[in-house]
């Protein structure tokens, strides 16, 4: 059972245009006819994107009982529960359409990846443990072996006859996997061409938290130093046997469990160690670095870093897929709260007869709305960053700077919808009170399982700073590359920039623009060209604000640049962070152009305007001391906001609607229907109470009669 979007506390009457149009104080009831609306059906399609039929396949997977969560399973039960589903997932060919050409599949890594993403409605923990299989270990097989190796290792790693874990993060090291401490030395007198010695040297070595290593892995896909004539090659990615047909581990190779975790029980976690383990010297994945068997190294990328860089590509298409999940996770925790709070009502001081529904409070709209306008913005950006993924791994954007391109936006979007989902989640479980605690309802085991969204597949810190660093480079090669013309521009947009930063000049032309009047002001800030300028100036000043203060570090000793640049790593995170919000911006105002419906363009520019004011009103002591906004701007952004708070609210329902959010995925009672079934069941109750002759008087009213009966008598008295 649904309620209406209509639903308020008030009797629903129609409202004039003046009412929608100016100033609201208060929730609108009911739209006027003629007003904009959205056109859910238009609106789903375009957030299905590119690979809209491998999403809606995946859904109605997704819906379907025997993949779900379980509610009580012990972590034995959950851990052989998700395997048993991984054979289901095999049995319907779901990875099919990452496989290349050669090895029988169509090369389709953007449906594969967006197909993927959706099983985080499901369970989350068989989303992460089919991740693992083929998004990590099989896919670290197909991006760096050679075809042969492919042949020989994809189709068992597809069938999940070789179970496998993707070895690369250690105890000691963790992100910073350029300093990975296990060996691969070559020995050229080993085996019939000769052979790799793996060996973790201390305990700090050994692999940890690697999904599949406890129990069920038989293989992993192993990075470590490769090491040949005496010559440290640095980190290259090895075929690694761990375990027999019968699932008892290798000789040499020690295995821990990591045990429960906070969340995602369903996957076991583990340790591995290698005690001078010897592996063939094919064994090697050798698309971008290989060793004769006289342990001569070769490799077509000449640079030891660049190499590096592009052989930790497999990493992407995890950050990828993160992103697109937690997005998904952000739009099933908005569907049910608010769901929920359309239906469920508290405190009835606006109707003696009847409470207000939850999302007629401002609060609960400002709890909530800010949160629906950024998942719709990182909808709108993550189908850009899923179009780049599958053009790189299709090969057909195989270039450096294409790779260094998705790496940048995949670490950009990643950390911003990853902490999104965690803050959505949570916000939606308080917002639901003591319902949202309840196990049944989804929100509580969500945020569990997705709180380590944000450490793996590259820690949010570490991969907001490799944005930074990105920008930094991009910010000195452009002052670089610049001609004389180019030189005396940036000077001029430079000046600029000072101008508005140590003048009043910018401040004082908004106030003269607005002329004191609240309304123009808020039309000013809804500009697009306006709100695209101010977000796009803060990340740029930023970024240069850092530049120039490292700008002496080129000629410091090592040491001394890298404590220059740990005195500004904040700065960094905040010029990264600016950097997703214009990111974001701009995909949302690209996708709201695509749509051909005028009525869904104008209701998502309202929500397009919330996520933008949202983003300046959060740094807005940055651009008043900036000189980029005026006082009286400043001022009015609360404000404009509660105005575009109170417009969206006829228009919930349909914005959580068009998410797809099925009663499968959702699987809440407070959201299919339970509440208003309650709420439905007391105000029948109160009806028929207040119709019967012999229903209870409160104390209150008959004290209030009282009153009025003995004014009356002192009125009849002083008449007297």
């Amino acid at each position: 059972m649904t309620t209406d979007s209509r639903t308020t506390s008030t009797p629903a009457k129609d409202l004039t245009d003046e009412s929608t149009t100016a100033d609201p104080t208060g929730p609108i009831p009911v739209l006027p006819g003629g007003a904009p609306r959205l056109d859910v059906a238009q609106v789903s399609e375009a957030l299905l994107g590119r690979w809209a039929e491998a999403r809606l396949a995946a859904r109605e997977r997704a819906a379907r009982p025997e993949l779900h969560r379980p509610m009580d399973a012990s972590v034995a039960e959950h851990r052989e529960r998700v395997f048993q589903q991984l054979q289901i997932l095999v049995d319907d060919d779901v990875s099919h359409p990452m496989l290349p050409e050669h090895l029988g599949g169509p090369n389709d890594n953007g449906a594969n990846v967006a197909g993927f993403e959706e099983l985080v409605v499901a369970d989350p923990s068989l989303q992460i443990k089919a991740g693992v299989q083929w998004g990590l270990y099989t896919s670290a097989i197909i991006q760096l072996g050679s075809e042969e190796q492919q042949q020989a290792w994809v189709p068992p790693a597809m069938s999940l006859q070789t179970p496998g874990a993707f070895a690369m993060t250690e105890i000691g090291h963790g992100s910073d996997v350029q300093s990975l401490a296990t060996t691969a030395t070559f020995d050229p007198a080993g085996g019939d061409d000769g052979e790799w010695v793996i060996h973790t040297p201390f305990r700090a070595a050994w692999k940890d938290y690697l999904g599949n290593a406890a129990i069920h892995a038989k293989a992993a896909t192993l990075f470590a130093r490769l090491i040949t004539g005496g010559v440290d090659h640095g980190v290259h990615c090895f075929y690694v046997p761990v375990r027999d047909a019968e699932g008892e581990l290798l000789p040499g190779v020690s295995s821990e469990d990591d045990g429960e975790k906070g969340g995602l029980n369903g996957i076991d976690n583990g340790r591995l160690a290698f005690d001078q383990v010897r592996i063939p010297r094919t064994n090697l994945l050798n698309r971008y670095g290989d060793v004769a068997p006289d342990g001569t190294y070769t490799s077509p990328i000449e640079s030891p870093g660049r190499r590096f860089f592009t052989m930790l590509g497999t990493l992407v298409q995890g950050r990828v897929s993160l992103d697109g999940s937690a997005i998904r996770a952000s739009e099933l925790a908005l569907h049910i709260a608010i769901t929920y709070a359309t239906q469920r009502r508290q405190f009835s001081a606006a109707d003696p007869t009847q409470e207000t529904v939850l999302m007629d409070y401002q609060a609960h709209l400002h709890r909530l709305l800010p949160k629906l306008a950024a998942t719709y913005a990182g909808a709108f950006a993550h189908e850009q960053l899923l179009q780049a993924f599958d053009d790189v791994f299709s090969g057909r954007a195989e270039d450096p700077e294409s790779r260094e391109d998705l790496e940048t936006l995949a670490a950009t979007l990643k950390p911003t919808s990853t902490r999104l989902a965690l803050d959505t989640i949570q916000e939606c479980r308080e917002a639901c009170g003591g319902a949202g605690f309840m196990a049944e309802n989804q929100l509580v085991g969500l945020h569990q399982d997705l709180d380590v969204y944000a450490t793996f597949e590259g820690d949010n810190t570490v991969l907001l700073q490799l944005v930074a660093k990105r920008l930094l480079s991009d910010y000195t090669d452009e002052l670089r590359t610049v001609d004389r013309a180019g030189i005396g521009r940036f000077i001029a947009q430079r000046a600029e920039v000072l101008a508005k930063r140590h003048t009043p000049w910018a401040r004082l032309g908004q106030s003269v623009s607005d002329r004191g009047n609240p309304r123009r002001a808020f039309d000013s800030m809804r500009q697009t060209e306006f709100q695209e300028e101010l977000l796009a100036d803060r990340a740029r000043v930023k970024v240069e604000e850092v530049a120039l203060a490292l700008r002496g570090a080129a000629r410091m000793s090592p040491a001394d640049a890298a404590a220059e640049v740990n005195k500004h790593q904040v700065e960094m995170l905040d010029a990264a962070r600016a950097h997703a919000d214009l990111v974001h911006w701009r995909a949302f105002t690209r996708g709201i152009e695509a749509l051909p419906d005028e009525g869904s363009r104008t209701v998502l520019t309202d929500v397009r305007d919330l996520f933008g004011l949202t983003a300046i009103n959060d740094d807005l002591a940055w651009f008043l001391l900036s000189g980029m906004i005026s006082t009286q701007r400043g001022r009015q952004i609360e404000s404009d906001l509660r105005r575009l708070l109170w417009r969206l609210r006829p228009h919930v329902l349909d914005l959580v609607a068009a998410f797809d959010v099925r009663p499968g995925h959702v699987r809440a009672p407070i959201a299919l229907g339970g509440e208003q079934e309650r709420q439905d069941e007391a105000a029948a109750y109160f009806r028929a109470q207040r119709a019967s002759t012999d229903a209870p008087v409160s104390e209150k009213t008959l004290r209030d009669r009282e009153k009025r009966a003995r004014r009356a008598a002192q009125k009849r008295d002083g008449k007297r």
